[in-house]
């Protein structure tokens, strides 16, 4: 019997079923962390980049912390979008081979 490491489904019911809420539980995990990644993203990169034109003198526009504050929330929701879904799916991956040393790969 060929198991998840294998390449075939598992055969026994319980086994699969965990596989698929496994799978409903990361797409939706990814979903989310990938939404509030890049919201919280953004606003780090542009608090970063509002103390990095502080220090480089450069002229502020009124009303808005830094006159290029979309370079850096662009460049900060891509880093958040990608490296918050990453974290967090990789902590429960590792917490599910924890839990179920058979399917360690």
């Amino acid at each position: 019997m060929t198991g998840p490491t294998g390449g075939e489904a598992p055969r026994d019911p319980d086994a699969q079923q965990a596989t698929e809420n496994r799978t409903a539980r990361n797409i939706g995990v990814g979903c989310f962390t990938t939404f509030i990644g890049l919201w919280s993203g953004a606003m780090v990169a542009v608090l970063i980049g509002k103390i990095v034109e502080g220090v480089r003198g450069a002229p502020t526009c009124e009303g808005l912390p830094m006159c290029n504050w979309y370079v850096y929330a662009v460049v900060g929701a891509v880093v958040g979008a990608l490296s918050l879904p990453l974290l967090v799916l990789t902590r429960l991956r590792r917490r599910d081979a924890a839990r179920e040393p058979t399917l360690r790969g």
